[in-house]
């Protein structure tokens, strides 16, 4: 048997003896109740699931959790926490991005993706950086200009 996968899970140590090969996407929101990564399409086409592994946005649909062994994860639960979020929040709500929401935590965690590496992006590179992931509610403009207004109005956090 494995020994406990170890990881770092929104800023806290983390163990897990479970299964290496199960799913992140279900231990987190199983065991670790991250309600936020939700579970769409299951093969890495919604982008439901995101989670940044490593500051890298990562479809936990199709990851082991055994490959997370000494990565750093955050979900939106972890992510809300921080002044980027605020921005992005700000930003989502002020152009009516959220529909139903349940792609936002998604969309959330993608766009700091994108700014972490692009602080201020083209439309164009908003819609490549958002491209992994799905809505059906087809707020696609709503969502690249709050991407937009988050860049302008969060200044320098990125």
């Amino acid at each position: 048997m494995m020994d406990a996968i170890q990881f770092q899970l929104n800023g806290t140590k983390t163990s897990y003896s479970g299964d290496a090969a199960n799913r992140l996407l279900d231990v987190l929101r199983d065991t670790y109740e991250m309600t936020s990564v939700k579970c769409g399409c299951k093969e890495g086409e919604c982008g439901a699931c995101s989670v940044l592994i490593d500051g890298m946005l990562i479809n936990s649909c199709c990851v082991a959790v055994g490959s997370v062994d000494g990565c750093n994860i955050v979900t939106l639960e972890g992510y809300r926490e921080t002044k980027r979020f605020a921005a992005l929040n700000k930003a989502f709500a002020s152009t009516a991005a959220a529909q139903c929401g349940f792609c936002i935590p998604g969309m959330v965690l993608a766009a700091e993706a994108l700014l972490s590496k692009i602080p201020h992006p083209t439309e164009a590179q908003i819609r490549d950086g958002l491209s992994g992931n799905l809505c059906r509610c087809t707020g696609y403009n709503a969502i690249v200009n709050a991407v937009h207004l988050a860049a302008k109005g969060g200044n320098g956090l990125w």
